[in-house]
């Protein structure tokens, strides 16, 4: 399962990264979950959440972002600047990268600003 979680956030980071993303870490791991990857863009901190669905039959890779996921996220990600005091004052955003299709042929759609976090 690494694996193929690994290619589908190496296909994410290739498509932010035509979008001018520059990576700061991968698979951050807390007590709260794993951050997928931490980008800059410009001057904002990005925690970037991959999620991978084959099908749309059960809401598809967006819809499995739900509160207690995106509350596990804040929490993570508010652990990783406390390690990194050089970030803490950035700004911060919340985007999901949601993958569907084959691997051969993704449909990668990504949400920008996707989630807020108390």
């Amino acid at each position: 399962m690494r694996s193929t979680g690994s290619l589908f956030e190496n296909l994410a980071l290739a498509h932010v990264q035509r979008e001018g993303l520059v990576l700061i870490t991968r698979n951050f791991t807390s007590r709260f979950g794993e951050l997928d990857l931490v980008l800059r863009d410009r001057e904002v901190v990005v925690f970037l959440e991959v999620r991978y669905r084959r099908s749309q039959a059960f809401g598809g890779a967006l819809d499995s972002v739900g509160a207690a996921k995106r509350d596990r996220l804040g929490k993570a990600a508010s652990l990783f600047l406390q390690a990194n005091p050089s970030l803490s004052r950035q700004p911060c955003r919340f985007d999901v990268v949601a993958i569907s299709g084959s691997v051969e042929t993704p449909i990668i759609n990504w949400q920008r600003n996707a989630f807020e976090t108390a």
